[in-house]
C-alpha cells in the first residue's frame, strides 16, 4: 500500500483518536477498468459521529492547480465515501481537509470546498495532546510509530527546545559536537 509520511502521520493520528481509518482508497470503478480517483485518508468515528477526508500534499502548486486537484479528490470523496463503511450509520456531513506544507492561510483558508490545514498546525495539535501523556504510564501504541515518536519529543521537550529553536549548530561550525 503506497503511502507518504504525511498520509502515515494523519492516519496514525486518527487511529490514535479511535477512528476507523482507510488509506489510499480507490473509488469510482470505471466500466473499462481503473478508478476515477484515489482518496488518501478517510477516517470515521461512530461514537462522535464524525467523518473526515484528508488529502495531504507536499506539492507547491499554484492555487489554481491546487483548486483543480483537490476539487477532483473532494468531489470523488463526497460521491463515494459513505459507501466505504457498509453497515455503519455515517454522517451526511463530511469534513474535507487539504493538509499542506507549502502554503499560508493568510489569504486562503479553504480550497475546493474543503478546509486548509497546515502541517505545522497539525503537529501543534498532536504535540498539545501528547505533551501531558507520561511515556511510562500512557505510551502510544507501538504500531503508531510516528505518533509515538512525537510523544517522546513532547516528553523530552525541555531538552529539545534549545536544539529546535537554535539557528545553525551549537558549535557554530555546522556540526553538532559529539561526546
Amino acid at each position: 500500500m503506497p503511502s507518504n509520511f504525511l498520509e502515515q502521520l494523519v492516519a496514525e493520528w486518527y487511529e490514535y483518536q479511535e477512528y476507523f481509518v482507510k488509506r489510499n482508497v480507490h473509488v469510482g470503478r470505471r466500466a473499462k477498468g481503473g478508478y476515477d480517483c484515489e482518496l488518501d485518508v478517510v477516517a470515521f468515528n461512530p461514537s462522535k459521529p464524525h467523518l473526515i477526508h484528508i488529502e495531504p500534499s507536499m506539492a507547491a502548486h499554484s492555487w489554481a492547480k491546487r483548486e483543480e486537484l483537490f476539487g477532483k479528490k473532494f468531489e470523488a470523496g463526497r460521491k463515494h465515501i459513505r459507501s466505504l463503511f457498509p453497515g455503519l450509520k455515517v454522517p451526511t456531513k463530511i469534513d474535507q481537509v487539504a493538509l499542506l506544507e507549502y502554503a499560508s492561510t493568510c489569504n486562503h483558508t479553504e480550497i475546493a470546498g474543503g478546509k486548509i490545514l497546515l502541517v505545522s498546525d497539525l503537529l501543534k495539535q498532536i504535540l498539545e495532546e501528547l505533551k501531558g501523556k507520561d511515556v511510562a504510564k500512557e505510551a502510544v501504541r507501538e504500531n503508531l510509530s510516528l505518533i509515538r515518536c512525537l510523544q517522546f519529543v513532547a516528553s523530552h521537550r525541555a531538552k529539545l527546545c534549545g536544539v529546535l529553536a537554535a539557528r545553525g549548530s551549537p558549535d557554530g561550525r555546522g556540526t553538532i559536537p559529539r561526546g
